[in-house]
C-alpha cells in the first residue's frame, strides 16, 4: 500500500516526498523504490499518534522545506488517490491563504449513537447537509502546519483539524470514492479492484 500511495503523490510535480517511519522499521530498506529515482527521503522518526509522526517528520524535514513551502500529508492507508483529485487539490488548496483538503459529501444518513444499558441506540439523526468526509492529501504551509501541530490539543485526528484549532477555516476540495481509506479487511479487495483497473489496456 504504501508503495501505491508514493507513486499516486508522485505523479504531481512535487520535489522530494519524506516518509515517516517507525524508528525500529526494517521493511522499507527490503524494497525497491528505484522507480522514484531519489526523490524519497525515509524519516525514522514516527510517533505514537498520527500527530505526533507528522510533527516529527515536519521537524526532521526543516533542513530542506521553507516555512513558506507547501507540503501534502498523505496516508499510506489510501494507495488509490486519483491523480486528478491530486491535481485538482493542489490548484484550488495553493489558491486559498490557509491551504485545503480533499473531502467527500457524505451521502448515507448519519445517526448520534448513545449507551442505554449496555445497548447502542439512536440518539438523533444528523443533518447531512454540511457534513464531510475528510480525506488525504491535506495541504498546507509547513510553518502554519508545523505550528498547528506543535500547539494542538486534545484529540488531533487529522492536520486539518489542529489547523483549525487556529481559528482557521482550510478549503474543502471534493474528492472521490476511490480515493477510499483501507481500514477493514474487504476494503483491500475494493483497492486492488481500483488500481487493477488503471493499469488494463
Amino acid at each position: 500500500m504504501l508503495w501505491h500511495a508514493v507513486n499516486s503523490v508522485c505523479t504531481a510535480p512535487v520535489e522530494s516526498v519524506f516518509i515517516v517511519l517507525a524508528p525500529d522499521d526494517k521493511a522499507y530498506a527490503s524494497h525497491d523504490w528505484s522507480r522514484f529515482k531519489g526523490k524519497l527521503e525515509p524519516l525514522y522518526c514516527g510517533g505514537e499518534s498520527r500527530r505526533d509522526s507528522v510533527y516529527n517528520g515536519l521537524v526532521a524535514a526543516m533542513a530542506a522545506v521553507d516555512a513558506d513551502d507547501w507540503v501534502l500529508v498523505h496516508d499510506a492507508a489510501r494507495p488509490c488517490l486519483p491523480r486528478h483529485d491530486l491535481a485538482r487539490l493542489i490548484e484550488e488548496a495553493h489558491a486559498d491563504a490557509v491551504g485545503g483538503i480533499l473531502a467527500l459529501p457524505v451521502a448515507d444518513t448519519v445517526k448520534r449513537g448513545a449507551e442505554e444499558s449496555g445497548v447502542t441506540r439512536i440518539a438523533a439523526t444528523e443533518d447531512r447537509a454540511a457534513l464531510w468526509l475528510a480525506q488525504t492529501p491535506q495541504m498546507f504551509r509547513a510553518g502554519l502546519l508545523a505550528q498547528a501541530l506543535r500547539g494542538a490539543k486534545g484529540r488531533v485526528t487529522d492536520e486539518a483539524s489542529a489547523v483549525e484549532e487556529m481559528g482557521l477555516k482550510p478549503r474543502i476540495v471534493q474528492g472521490s470514492r476511490d480515493n477510499l481509506k483501507v481500514t477493514y479487511p474487504e476494503d483491500v479487495a475494493i483497492a486492488e479492484a481500483i488500481l487493477s483497473a488503471r493499469i488494463r489496456p
